[in-house]
This record gives C-alpha cells, sequence and structure tokens, in this order.
C-alpha cells in the first residue's frame, strides 16, 4: 500500500500555525510515500514566504513534489516577474518546474500551469500535452498514473467555469487515452472528484479530476474548512481501484483533521 498527502494552496503569508500543525500530525499519523505542493505554496511570491514553506515540507520527512500556481510569481514587482518570475520559487523548491517521481506502484508528473503573462488563468502548451501523454504512455502497469499541475480543468460549481484551464480540450482525451488515472489540482479552494473521459479514440477510458481545498491558509471558500487529500493505492489486477479519503480540519477538541469524505475510485486498464 502506497499513500499520497495532496497539499494544495498553502498561501504562505496566511498560513494558520494551528492548522499547520494538525497537517505536520497527520502526516506523522498517515506516513505518506509522497507529498504533494500543487501549487500557490505562498501568497506574494516573497522569499520570506518559500522559506517558511519549504521549513514546513522538510518537517513531513518524506519526499515532496512541488508544481508552482500563480500566487508564486510575483505580483507587485513587475521587474522580477518580466525577467526572474520563478526566482524565488526556485531557491525554496528547486529549479525543476516539471518534476516527476517514479517508484514501482507510482508515477507522478508535474506540470506548471502558470504563465508570467497572465494574471491568475492556466494554460498548457502543446508541447506540455505531447510530453505528459508520451511519458503516460510508457507507465508501468501496475503504477498509478498521477498528473499534477495548480489550475482545475472541470467545474463543480457554475461560478468556477472562468477559472479552468486553458488548453484542457487538447489535454485531457489525450491524456486518459494515454494512461491518466488522477489529475490532482488547486486554485479555487473547493475540494471536489469528478471523472475525466477518454476521447474518440478509447471512449471506454476514465480518469479522474481530483481538486484540493486550502490546506492552512486562512483563505478559506465560504465555509468550506481547510482540508486535504490522502490518495492510497495498492496494485488490483482484478479490480484497478484507488481510495481518495478527503481530511478537513475540525478546531473542535484541540483541532485536528479528520476523514470527510471518502471514494474509491476505479482505474481504467488496457486488455
Amino acid at each position: 500500500m502506497i499513500r499520497v498527502l495532496q497539499v494544495s494552496d498553502p498561501h504562505f503569508g496566511t498560513e494558520r500555525p494551528q492548522v499547520m500543525e494538525a497537517v505536520l500530525e497527520l502526516g506523522r499519523q498517515q506516513v505518506p510515500d509522497l507529498v504533494i505542493f500543487s501549487g500557490d505554496i505562498t501568497q506574494r511570491a516573497r522569499r520570506g514566504q518559500f522559506a517558511r514553506a519549504r521549513r514546513f515540507a522538510d518537517r513531513f520527512q518524506a519526499p515532496l513534489l512541488a508544481v508552482p500556481g500563480n500566487h508564486d510569481l510575483p505580483l507587485f514587482n513587475v521587474f522580477a516577474r518580466l525577467l526572474n518570475p520563478y526566482g524565488n520559487y526556485r531557491r525554496a523548491f528547486g529549479q525543476e518546474l516539471e518534476p516527476e517521481f517514479e517508484t514501482e506502484q507510482l508515477l507522478v508528473i508535474g506540470v506548471n500551469s502558470t504563465r508570467p503573462g497572465r494574471h491568475k488563468d492556466g494554460e498548457v502548451s502543446s508541447r506540455q500535452v505531447e510530453r505528459v501523454a508520451r511519458r503516460l504512455s510508457r507507465a508501468r502497469p501496475q503504477q498509478l498514473r498521477m498528473v499534477v499541475q495548480h489550475h482545475p480543468v472541470r467545474a463543480a460549481e457554475a461560478s468556477d467555469t472562468g477559472n479552468l484551464l486553458w488548453g484542457r480540450e487538447l489535454a485531457l482525451p489525450a491524456w486518459v487515452d494515454a494512461g491518466l488515472d488522477l489529475l490532482l489540482g488547486g486554485h479555487i479552494h473547493l475540494p471536489y472528484v469528478l471523472p475525466l473521459p477518454g476521447g474518440d479514440g478509447k471512449p471506454g477510458r476514465r480518469g479522474w479530476t481530483v481538486q484540493a481545498g486550502t490546506a492552512v491558509s486562512s483563505r478559506v471558500r465560504g465555509k468550506t474548512p481547510n482540508s486535504v487529500n490522502l490518495i492510497s493505492y495498492q496494485p488490483d489486477p482484478q479490480q484497478p481501484h484507488c481510495l481518495l479519503e478527503r481530511w478537513d480540519y475540525d478546531a473542535g477538541d484541540g483541532g485536528g483533521f479528520q476523514i470527510c469524505e471518502r471514494s474509491t475510485l476505479e482505474l481504467s486498464r488496457d486488455p
């Protein structure tokens, strides 16, 4: 059994210390094989905010895969946004903006959906779509295949359609047909899971988009609390599936994360 903990939109600069400690305690209890930061790691892409985020990430004592979000690019420092938009991000989380993580049972592909020329919208290029599709097509049969980016590709509420990823019409059928199981994202601070159909070439294939809320920020959406996702997977050739658990922060009884929702996601596999 492998476990992946998705921590999205922490927005360091608006972090809640008691919620941070509760997430770390959840990590100690669940012992994830990988921690994923799916963007908006900071509020204003400042060096000190990234430094605090890095120290927080290191306390999980687990491998980390991170991708940037739109808040991880400078907003008010116009020169930095034009000349070195990812400078502070790279100082804290490394030079690679599209990292990968692979084990015998897991393949995770990072995608940078941010663009310095866009204020908040995300985009994927045809080159990115092709790169990810090629990598997915080389996955091993027993691997859980995940793509991580910041921006959502499907909306659970009509008001979020304007936040959807540019280029998703090209990316989704290509990635699902190539073997995508889960597409992890954040950005809108609303957790949900929705199916992703394949293209005309493989109409029976299906993946899932897994959205996360904000993990530790005070910038919660309405009455949606801080939350994280825990994904568990063990290869099963007879009934391929993974377990998705949404854990919400509950300030009662000293504060802590509790399971709010559990979903079994069936995985498509070629005969």
